[in-house]
């Protein structure tokens, strides 16, 4: 059934039908001519005999349109092959050279065909003929809002597009490469239906997400120390206006002297401080920028 629905394969069959029926045909008017040969060199002529040629002008004629058919149903199914071979060229080519992975499950399941992205993203030299499950084993859908004691895996949504005809999902899942690299994904899981409207299998579009959840969890970390810095900042402002408070109603030189000491150490400190965060920021930040980038 897969042979027949490719339009090549039919163009094919339907010049070789035609052949076979032209061919035939031929035959059969040979056979014939040969018999009204045969009739007419055993009947004597006659006053109303006809003295007319045997008609093998007619016989070439049909043989040289048969061979032109045949000739121009083999030119075209020869385009028509060229002009697929181009276009599996080109579509391959494209593959190879996105950035993003892609993975192509058949209708049975199993892989049909991945470009090197995917196999890069996803750690294997080959996933041909591997199921979702082979390939993903146990990755984990991550999910904005956790159901207590209810866990939904990759190789499951992959399934539900392929068995309960779901059209498109959107899944992040945390991932672990054979080699126990731990990556997370990004994936677009959707169908590939074919022209009389079924479905042919289904395609992953896998986009890796490390760099950026690393960046995502840094800028967290530092959104915590941030807040900490700012509860410090607030500290050493309180203190050092104690200080100044304190120094402005001393007539003790000694004590404002000690005072002044204590302001300039304090002040010392909280300068350190936000100088080194300040300097480190600028630096996570244009990280956080070349990932977006790159992605």
């Amino acid at each position: 059934m897969r042979l027949l629905a490719n339009p090549v394969m039919i163009r094919a069959l339907t010049v070789f039908v035609c052949s076979a029926f032209f061919f035939l045909l031929g035959i059969f008017f040979i056979r014939a001519l040969r018999k009204n040969i045969t009739e007419e060199g055993e009947i004597p002529k006659g006053p109303m005999g006809s003295d007319e040629p045997v008609p093998l002008d007619l016989y070439n004629t049909v043989i040289q349109d048969l061979k032109q058919q045949k000739h121009e149903l083999l030119v075209q199914s020869q385009a028509e092959q060229q002009r697929a071979r181009i276009s599996e060229n080109f579509s391959q080519a494209v593959l190879s050279n996105l950035s993003s992975g892609v993975v192509v499950f058949g209708s049975n399941g199993l892989v049909k065909t991945s470009n090197p992205a995917a196999k890069a993203i996803l750690g294997f030299a080959s996933m041909n003929g591997m199921s979702a499950e082979d390939i993903f084993r146990g990755a984990e859908v991550r999910t904005s809002e956790p159901s207590l004691g209810q866990q939904v895996w990759v190789a499951d949504e992959v399934h539900a597009v392929l068995r309960e005809g779901s059209r498109v999902r959107q899944i992040d899942a945390e991932y672990e490469t054979p080699s126990r690299e731990k990556r997370y994904v990004s994936m677009t899981v959707s169908q590939v239906p074919a022209e009389d409207g079924s479905l042919l299998g289904v395609a992953c579009l896998i986009n890796d997400l490390t760099e950026l959840e690393k960046i995502r969890k840094q800028q967290e970390l530092r959104g915590e120390l941030s807040a900490e810095m700012a509860l410090q900042l607030r500290t050493s402002l309180t203190t050092i206006a104690g200080y100044a408070q304190q120094l402005a109603g001393n007539r003790d030189p000694e004590m404002a002297k000690q005072l002044a000491v204590d302001i300039a150490q304090e002040a010392a400190q909280l300068e350190r401080s936000i100088g080194g965060f300040l300097t480190e920021k600028p630096s996570a930040q244009a990280k956080a920028k070349g990932a977006a980038a790159g992605r």
